[in-house]
Parts: C-alpha cells; structure tokens; sequence
C-alpha cells in the first residue's frame, strides 16, 4: 500500500478474476461514477458499517426502510408501539402510502448497535410487516442541544 501524504489518500493494488472485474466496471459505467476507486470505497464503507454492527457498543447511525401492509391501522399503531418503546433511538419517521393498501415508512435512527438491531427484531415481528431493513454509517448525528457545563439557578 503506498499513501500519498498531500492528499491523504493510499493506494492499493488489487488482483481480481477479470469476470468480476468486467461485472464492476459495468457497474460503475450504470451509476455514472468517474473511477472505480469511487465504487470500490463505497463498497468497503457499507461492509465497514455492516460489520460495525456487530460490534458491542458502537454507536450508529442509519435508517431502517419498512414496506407492510396498512390492515385498518393495527400495523401501524403496532409500529409506532414499538417506535415509543425506542424512543431514545428512533429520531425521525416519514410515511407514504404505496399502492395495493402497502406503506413504505423510513425511520432515522442512532444508537448502540444492539439496540438498532433489537429495534429492528421488533419490528420484524409485526404482523404484517413484509420487508425491512437496517443501514448503518459510522458517522453519527451532531448533538441536537449543547449541555450545559454548569447549570445554576438562581
């Protein structure tokens, strides 16, 4: 591996079967990326955070996509049951109806990984809840209020 220091990037040399390698620059000419550099990072990002998961007590950030059917309601209250359940957790929800009596709801969340993933275990169990699922960065939310050093009343 050889680091450039001006621009703190590092280089590294990577051997792969040319069928692989036909199938990622396929896919780097789809999304319109200029290198394959570009694609290759954001892959071991997303496998950095998968495996981040994993680990006890890191603490992330990331969205949990959810697709259910509406059912009269009970789905949803069931949802946002659980979201309460989680509160410290779940910072954000947006819903949208879907078509054939589907909803799509996305939820921001950040926490310990042990709860993101209890969180999602949750909700997985709700009836009526057909896909879901967890995607993590290790880059966290900035804190939403200062604290205080030293509060005094008067």
């Amino acid at each position: 591996m050889v680091t450039d220091t001006s621009s703190q990037l590092a280089r590294l040399s990577v051997s792969l079967p040319a069928e692989l390698l036909g199938r990622l620059d396929a896919m780097v000419a789809e999304r319109g990326l200029p290198s394959r550099s570009q694609m290759i990072a954001e892959l071991i990002r997303h496998e950095l955070a998968e495996h981040s998961e994993g680990v006890p007590g890191a603490v992330l950030a990331g969205t949990i996509t959810l697709i259910y059917r509406a059912e009269r309601g009970r789905v949803r209250q069931a949802l946002a049951q659980t979201q309460c359940e989680f509160l410290m957790e779940v910072i954000s929800s947006q819903h949208v109806f879907l078509e054939e009596d589907q909803s799509l709801e996305v939820l921001l969340v950040q926490g310990p990984s042990e709860r993101l993933q209890a969180l999602c275990d949750q909700l997985r169990k709700i009836r009526g809840v057909r896909q879901i699922r967890l995607v993590t960065t290790t880059a966290l939310l900035p804190p939403l209020h200062a604290q205080p050093m030293d509060r005094k009343t008067t």
